[in-house]
């Protein structure tokens, strides 16, 4: 069986293959459906200071090749993660990534002195897609500067892994990923959601509430894959890639394209043991080719 094993920091993976923030809830709401202790991370749904109840439905809307979301980051808040749902993701022996948002820099830094003083987590994933409301509703990840400065003020506060979850919807994101670099992020998370609407004809109206919401899924692989090589081959950061993944042939292109690991999003809705079949397929497909390791894949794309 070939060897699965990747690194990022100080932390080893058991496997490349993760379960995306928002897509698989905390994690132990699939414990009915496959061993969480089996895939290489569980990234949490997002946590804020307080929770959170979204935004009015409908907010769901599934596309021709991808599913709109405009959810609002509904969670139960960052006390209630601690006591209620925490506790059992370490008796499944999960591997923890949080999710952390706010709406200010001050927030993120809340939320992770709260996680500091709790075990069972490997690291944070700081989603920078959210509006700075103290920077007149920028969202955090679409300037480089803020980015660097709200990456560095977490990596002050932590030894653990401090990932930067990127947007896509901005113009070059190679000079974002490198601020997350420059702020001392261990890895990258791209591509977060690309914005999107849709529209009921018969009625003339968005059919989201919100109006517009967050695309994934199959039809945003293309973009996934060129935003994770551009930051593979512009910053010395390891990537985890996302977007379009559905199985294990997806899941290697990332890899070649430069990703170190790779997150499962939309999928675990059609197939919630999506990401474990990826880790046997991944396995069954290195051996097929006489691959011992997954790190003679990674970044072999031949331009």
């Amino acid at each position: 069986m070939a060897d699965l094993r990747v690194r990022i920091g100080d932390v080893e993976f058991a496997n490349p293959v993760g379960a995306a923030s928002g897509t698989f809830a905390y994690g132990i709401e699939y414990e009915e459906f496959l061993d969480i202790s089996h895939i290489g991370a569980i990234f949490t749904k997002g946590l804020s200071l307080k929770p959170i109840s979204g935004n009015p439905p409908p907010r769901l809307h599934e596309t021709a090749s991808g599913l709109l979301n405009s959810i609002g980051l509904q969670n139960v808040g960052v006390e209630a993660f601690c006591a209620d749902k925490l506790p059992r993701l370490r008796e499944l022996g999960a591997t923890v990534i949080v999710n952390v948002f706010g709406n200010s820099a001050d927030e993120y830094k809340a939320v992770a002195a709260r996680l500091e003083s709790e075990e069972g987590i490997k690291g944070y994933e700081l989603n920078l897609s959210c509006p700075n409301v103290k920077a007149g509703g920028i969202t955090f990840g679409t300037d480089p500067e803020i980015v660097r400065s709200l990456t560095a003020q977490i990596r002050a506060m932590t030894e653990r892994l401090v990932i930067v979850k990127l947007t896509p919807n901005v113009t070059d994101i190679v000079p974002i990923a490198k601020a997350a670099k420059d702020g001392g992020a261990d890895a990258v998370s791209a591509v977060n959601t690309l914005l999107g609407m849709a529209i009921d004809l018969d009625r003339r109206r968005p059919v989201l509430a919100n109006v517009v919401g967050g695309l994934s899924g199959p039809a945003i692989k293309p973009v996934a894959l060129r935003v994770v090589h551009q930051i593979y081959k512009g910053v010395d950061i390891p990537v985890i890639g996302i977007g379009g993944i559905a199985n294990a042939r997806d899941a290697l292109e990332f890899i070649v394209a430069g990703a170190t690991m790779i997150q499962v999003g939309s999928q675990n809705y059609r197939d919630p043991t999506t990401t474990v079949n990826i880790v046997k397929e991944m396995n069954e497909y290195l051996d097929a080719h006489e691959i011992s390791s997954l790190s003679e894949m990674t970044g072999t794309l031949l331009e």
